[in-house]
């Protein structure tokens, strides 16, 4: 489980890794919001459940990063871990747990507008590993 972060000429993104789909899909989200704050920072004092679905793997994981950009656009929240109750590839609930942003302790890295489907990639081998860029 990890992510690292990769530039794009004006974007950004993250390749994340997991044993599993969930996994990796785990790590995106926590690399997405490290990119937006420290989620080292982000208390667990609020949780939100996510139900989304698309026709492929690689459309889930721009819904389920979209839905996470969207609850911090829209209720400010910053999450740094996340759960999942059911997941399949095309398919997913999942419960993020973070808080409210604070710019006292959560100090805003960059704006990240959306996930993009632009050298999108959900690959397995030896585990999972996906790829995604932010417009910010």
């Amino acid at each position: 489980m990890g992510f690292e972060v990769i530039e794009h000429t004006a974007d950004i993104g993250i390749v994340a890794h997991g044993k599993g789909l969930e996994e990796a899909f785990a790590s995106a989200a926590l690399g997405l919001f490290s990119l937006i704050t420290d989620p080292e920072t982000v208390k667990e004092i609020t949780s939100r459940e996510l139900v989304l679905q698309a026709e492929d793997p690689e459309g889930l994981l721009v819904e389920w990063l979209n839905g996470l950009i969207y609850l911090f656009d829209v209720e400010n929240l910053l999450f740094s871990r996340f759960e999942f109750q059911e997941f399949q590839p095309t398919r997913l609930v999942a419960r993020a747990y973070g808080e409210k942003a604070d710019l006292s302790r959560h100090p805003i890295k960059i704006g990240v507008k959306a996930a993009t489907h632009h050298m999108l990639k959900v690959e397995k081998g030896d585990g999972y590993r996906v790829q995604v860029l932010f417009d910010i």
